[in-house]
């Protein structure tokens, strides 16, 4: 963990990041916390700006927030990085050690877990997953704690196909594939989780059963989005991505202050009075 003393700069990185709500969550658990003299920034930094940038900190900086696409290119810069992040190669945290090491997590996959929880989805015995980018593969990830059978991805090409059941295969789940001309054959699924950009799931939402499972969209903007609309409209549970937002901020903050637990309800109420002035 890092320690409050002395190190009190954090931030988030990524490319574009204007709209990154990351500074309005860490900032209102600073203020809960009664950390006032912590900082938590945002800069505009792609992938050739990554490890110069990394290498221009000083010892104030206790960690970084990292999005995409940079969730990749930090692991070559980092001393050590969690079982969890390397099973997905992506590390979305960074903390900075007292004796300068650089250590990578990923706390957007146990964010996905404790998000279903809070929905009360303990287990599932079988899942779909809409789309086969980053976020698909931490979708495996918390599904190989969570999903007791197979999990269907649907996607549009045979080589993100091939992709997803490599996943699968690295992380002991059992990863179907399925075109996405077939996709409205997932919303029967018990859970299903869209990982899809804002609109990519539109034409579903004439296909949502008369009494869906669960619906988790990692979108949060817009919000809701047609699918997650349908989807409450039929009495269904969702979780959107501002549960997954705040849910992997609370990990972050504990880690990089050092101090927790981290103020769950005051992240979210900044993150929903955010959202709701733009």
């Amino acid at each position: 963990m890092a320690s409050t003393d002395g190190r009190h700069r954090a931030a988030v990185l990524g490319s574009p990041i204007a709209h990154s709500l990351s500074p309005v969550l860490h900032r209102a658990a600073y203020a809960a916390l009664g950390l006032d003299d912590w900082s938590y920034d945002r800069f505009e930094i792609d992938e050739a700006a990554l490890p110069g940038f990394i290498e221009g900190l000083d010892s104030s900086w206790a960690g970084l927030s990292l999005t995409m696409p940079l969730k990749r290119a930090i692991l070559p810069l980092l001393d050590s990085v969690s079982e969890i992040a390397s099973s997905v190669e992506a590390v979305n945290t960074v903390v900075f050690t007292e004796d300068g090491r650089r250590v990578g997590d990923n706390t957007d996959i146990p964010g996905m877990i404790a998000a279903l929880r809070e929905r009360g989805v303990e287990k599932t015995e079988s899942a779909a997953v809409l789309g086969a980018g980053a976020t698909a593969s931490s979708a495996l990830a918390a599904l190989s704690e969570i999903c007791a059978g197979p999990v269907t991805a649907y996607v549009r090409s045979r080589e993100r196909g091939d992709e997803m059941r490599g996943w699968g295969e690295r992380l002991g789940v059992d990863v179907r594939i399925a075109d996405w001309a077939e996709a409205e054959q997932a919303l029967r699924a018990p859970l299903v989780i869209a990982t899809t950009p804002a609109g990519a799931t539109d034409a579903l939402t004439d296909d949502v059963p008369e009494t869906p499972g669960t619906l988790f969209d990692v979108l949060y903007e817009p919000w809701p989005t047609g699918l997650a609309a349908a989807w409450a409209a039929r009495g269904g549970p969702v979780v959107g991505g501002l549960d997954l937002l705040v849910h992997q901020a609370v990990l972050q903050v504990e880690q990089m202050t050092g101090r927790g637990p981290a103020p769950l309800a005051a992240m979210r109420q900044a993150g929903e009075q955010a959202l709701a002035a733009r």
